[in-house]
């Protein structure tokens, strides 16, 4: 097997373990006396609803799920809306509260399902009071381009939002909520995956305002007057509302990183996952996985070769107003490909498991270790193409870029290196 077959190969069982029909069903609760009510948002929204009508039939089932444009599943009894991501849209905010208006009066004989992914944080937007959607429109993008963490992006979030934060499972109450949960965030902290529509959330408003600085980012009057008025803070993880709501993780990056570890041990690798949360620039993060693969050519300890080392977690990029195509996994790439320079016996892949790298139609890409002669040979800069960030248009001219489409799940960013013995 060549080490672009070996990528190729973890990559896909890395997704695959991740997929709803794969990890739905075992996870389900029994069925209610009363009412079933299904809801969610994320990217694998809509494969989650097909996965739960399948194990379930349709009898008695009921609800309405959002999930990105072009995600979109059959399903017969669970409504599907597609809307925007990773800047919301009014598709978005009308599906959100669609679901609030769905969730209120029922019994504690009642069952709401809620099925989360990664995305749903943009895809169930709904602006708090006095809060527009224009408003929300703005700050994202600010966000997104200032490097700042999935924690810190989702914090605003909550707090400029009518449903996130455990606010939808305070809407519920007093039915039964069981929130089937893939994480996409490094960590796998509830209250972040999706911005924790059913989990008690222990930021504050203040944790916002300081996001906000911390970026300078300016404040939409709007958002301004909201933070002046001090609003009540999301609910608490003590709230009563949230005791009879039941939060179960049924797919992570570290699960998917040890399926693509036992495949590299299948095939005579010696296995090495870093770590399934890395966070920080896309760039410094190869830095320092360059730095570990020097080690371990020149025969430290770390682990013997033949190797593979894994990786998870969210890479990000700073972008100033003006920037060339990529997300953050083709600038890992590239910046590792410089990093390297030219090093033989090496060969990587990078990649976002949900099949979307940033805002692009490529799931990442990949390099060899003839990756940069072939540059050179093309008349392409490397460093050229990372400074004015621009991955994608590097790796379309190379030929390497990994288009997947739409992969229906979502456990965020999956790197993986495979490094030869060095010739005797």
């Amino acid at each position: 097997m060549s080490d672009t077959d070996l990528l190729q190969k973890m990559f896909q069982a890395a997704v695959f373990a991740a997929l709803p029909m794969q990890c739905v069903a075992s996870h389900l609760p029994e069925r209610p006396k009363g009412r079933t009510i299904v809801v969610g948002a994320g990217k694998a929204a809509a494969a989650m609803a097909q996965a739960v009508e399948h194990e379930w039939g349709g009898d008695g089932l009921s609800g309405l799920v959002i999930t990105r444009y072009d995600h979109d599943v059959p399903t017969d009894f669970i409504e599907v809306v597609e809307a925007s991501h990773p800047v919301p849209d009014h598709a978005g905010q009308e599906a959100s509260q669609r679901i609030l208006d769905m969730v209120w009066g029922l019994t504690p004989d009642d069952l709401v399902l809620c099925l989360i992914s990664g995305g749903g944080s943009a895809l169930m937007s709904l602006p708090a009071r006095g809060v527009t959607l224009e408003d929300k429109q703005v700050v994202t993008d600010e966000l997104l381009r200032s490097g700042a963490t999935i924690s810190e992006i989702n914090c605003v979030r909550k707090h400029l939002s009518a449903i996130k934060g455990g606010r939808l499972a305070t809407a519920c109450y007093p039915a039964q909520v069981v929130s089937l949960i893939i994480s996409d965030v490094p960590g796998d902290d509830l209250s972040v995956i999706a911005s924790g529509p059913t989990v008690g959330d222990n930021t504050t408003l203040a944790d916002a305002k300081l996001v906000f600085d911390k970026y300078q980012i300016e404040m939409p009057i709007n958002v301004q007057r909201l933070f002046e008025t001090k609003p009540p803070e999301t609910p608490s993880l003590s709230d009563y509302r949230l005791e009879h709501v039941t939060n179960t993780l049924i797919a992570t990056p570290q699960m998917s990183l040890e399926v693509a570890a036992n495949i590299a041990k299948e095939s005579g690798y010696i296995p090495l996952i870093m770590s399934d949360c890395l966070e920080g620039e896309a760039t410094h993060m190869a830095r320092g996985h360059a730095a570990i693969i020097r080690e371990i050519v020149n025969d430290s300890h770390i682990i013997k070769c033949p190797a593979v080392i894994l990786s998870g977690g969210e890479a990000t990029v700073t972008l100033g107003h003006t920037a060339g195509r990529g997300g953050p996994n083709a600038e890992f790439l590239l910046a590792l490909m410089i990093a390297l320079d030219g090093l033989e016996g090496v060969s990587a892949l990078a990649c976002d498991t949900d099949g979307i790298d940033g805002s692009e139609d490529n799931a990442g890409a990949r390099i060899g270790p003839d990756s940069l002669k072939r540059a050179q040979a093309l008349g392409l800069n490397p460093q050229t193409y990372l400074d004015h960030h621009d991955a994608y248009t590097f790796f379309e001219a190379m030929g390497d870029l990994v288009i997947t489409g739409p992969t229906q799940t979502n456990v965020n960013d999956f790197r993986a290196i495979v490094v030869e013995e060095r010739p005797a």
